[in-house]
C-alpha cells in the first residue's frame, strides 16, 4: 500500500509537470487582474464590455472568473456580433439578458453604440475586455473609444484588461486619412497596427477632448514579435467570420475586396482566405500572381459556394476563386499582396472587378487606393509612400507602448 501510495503521488507529480509545461507562457489582462491587481475592482460595481471570446489564458470566460473572484458584476456590454458572437456583420444587436447570469446584456451595437449615462449610473467602472484582430476595419476598438468617452462624461472608471494582438507587432498598409473615417475605420491608424487594444486605448485617451484617464492591465508575457502561434492561448474566433488564425493573419488585405464585386469567402469555409466569383479567369490570375514572387505567402485556385453569406454577394451561388496560403508569417505583408492581387484582376478583368467606391474607399481609408488601382498604376507604385506614413504613426504612439 506504502507503495501504491507513493507510485500515485509520483504519477500526480509527472501529471501535474506535465500540465505546468503546457500552461501558457502569456497571460491575457484579465488573468493579471485577478492575481495581481484585484484593488482595481474591489469594492467597485463592474460593467464588462466583451463577448464570447473574452476567456482566460485556460478558455474560461471573463464573466465566470469575475463572478467567482467575488467582483460585483453588475451589468455586460456587447460589441458587433453580440455577446456571444453569433450576429452577422452589421446586424443590428439588442439588448437582453443574460440566461446564465441574469446580468443585461446592453447593446453597443444597435440603437446605442455607446453606453447612456442610465446604464452607467448603475456602475463604478468599466472593463473593457475585447478581442481584437490587429486590424484597422475591425469594429471593436471604435466601441472602445465610445465606452471611453461615455464614462469620461459620467466620470466612471475605464479599464482595459488587455491582450495579445495576435498578429504580433508588425505594422503594414496605408494610414487612414480622417477625413474618411467611420466606425470601420475611425483613426488614423495603419491597416495593420502592430498594437493591442490597450496601448491604442492610451494613444485615443491622450488625445481625446475629455480623456477618461484610462487604465490598462497588461498581459503578461507577451512580446510584440510574438503572434497568435507563438502565445499558446486559446483562439476562439472574434467574429463569425473570422475562423482561423490563418484568416486573421489575410483579413488586413483580403477585407479590402468587401469593396469590390467579388466574395471574400463568407459563408464558406474559409471566408477572408479566398475571394472568388462566376467569372474570375483564375488561372491568368494565378499565372500573373505567381510570376510577381509575392512573399509569405502561395495561392491555389479553388471554388466555393457562399451560404447565407451576409454580404449579399452570390448567395447559393458557385464561384470559382484564388485561396491565398501563408507560407512565412515573417515575410507576409498581407496589404501589399491584397493591392498585388486586386491589380491583377483588375487589369485582367476591367469591367468585372466592380469597385464599390463608397465602402471601398471606406475600407481602404481614403480614395487614393481606389483612383490608382483604376488608373493602372503599378503596385509598388500605389504602395510607394506607405512606409513613411507608417514610420510617422510609430513614431507618435511610441510613448504608449507598453510592451517591447
Amino acid at each position: 500500500m506504502i507503495h501504491g501510495v507513493g507510485l500515485v503521488l509520483s504519477l500526480s507529480v509527472v501529471v501535474a509537470t506535465i500540465l505546468e509545461a503546457q500552461r501558457p507562457t502569456v497571460r491575457p489582462g484579465i488573468d493579471v487582474l485577478l492575481t495581481d491587481s484585484i484593488h482595481l475592482v474591489a469594492g467597485r460595481r463592474v460593467g464588462l464590455v466583451a463577448n464570447q471570446a473574452s476567456v482566460d489564458q485556460f478558455g474560461v470566460h471573463g464573466v465566470d472568473r469575475l463572478r467567482a473572484a467575488g467582483v460585483t458584476l453588475v451589468a455586460l456590454f456587447s460589441p458587433e456580433h453580440g455577446f456571444r458572437g453569433l450576429a452577422d456583420p452589421g446586424e443590428e444587436v439588442h439588448t437582453t439578458t443574460d440566461s446564465a447570469t441574469g446580468l443585461p446584456i446592453y447593446s453597443l451595437y444597435g440603437k446605442n453604440l455607446a453606453p447612456t449615462p442610465e446604464m452607467l449610473d448603475l456602475l463604478d467602472a468599466v472593463l473593457i475586455d475585447l478581442p481584437d484582430v490587429g486590424a484597422r476595419y475591425f469594429t471593436y476598438l471604435s466601441t472602445a473609444e465610445q465606452v471611453m468617452n461615455a464614462a469620461a462624461t459620467a466620470r466612471k472608471a475605464v479599464i482595459v484588461l488587455d491582450r495579445p494582438n495576435p498578429l504580433g507587432g508588425a505594422m503594414h498598409g496605408n494610414v487612414l486619412d480622417t477625413a474618411f473615417r467611420s466606425f470601420v475605420g475611425r483613426f488614423p491608424v495603419p491597416m495593420r497596427y502592430g498594437l493591442t487594444m490597450g496601448e491604442l486605448a492610451r494613444w485615443i485617451d491622450a488625445g481625446a477632448s475629455r480623456p477618461v484617464g484610462v487604465r490598462v492591465v497588461p498581459a503578461a508575457g507577451w512580446r510584440r514579435r510574438d503572434t497568435g502561434f507563438e502565445t499558446g492561448l486559446p483562439f476562439l474566433r472574434p467574429s463569425p467570420n473570422l475562423k482561423d488564425l490563418e484568416s486573421l493573419f489575410h483579413y488586413p488585405g483580403t477585407c479590402l475586396f468587401e469593396g469590390t464585386a467579388l466574395s471574400v469567402g463568407r459563408g464558406t469555409d474559409a471566408p477572408f482566405s479566398q475571394v472568388g466569383a462566376p467569372w474570375l479567369d483564375t488561372a491568368r490570375v494565378l499565372g500573373s500572381l505567381r510570376r510577381q514572387r509575392l512573399e509569405g505567402v502561395a495561392f491555389s485556385a479553388t471554388s466555393f459556394t457562399p451560404r447565407r453569406p451576409g454580404d449579399a454577394k452570390f448567395a447559393d451561388t458557385a464561384l470559382v476563386g484564388i485561396r491565398w496560403h501563408l507560407t512565412d508569417r515573417t515575410r507576409y505583408d498581407p496589404t501589399l499582396v491584397a493591392v498585388a492581387v486586386l491589380a491583377t484582376i483588375r487589369r485582367i478583368h476591367p469591367d468585372r472587378i466592380g469597385f464599390i467606391p463608397a465602402h471601398f474607399d471606406r475600407l481602404a481609408g481614403g480614395a487614393a487606393l481606389r483612383r490608382a488601382l483604376e488608373a493602372g498604376v503599378a503596385p509598388a507604385r500605389v504602395t510607394a509612400a506607405w512606409a513613411a506614413e507608417r514610420r510617422r504613426f510609430a513614431r507618435a504612439v511610441r510613448p504608449f507602448l507598453i510592451y517591447r
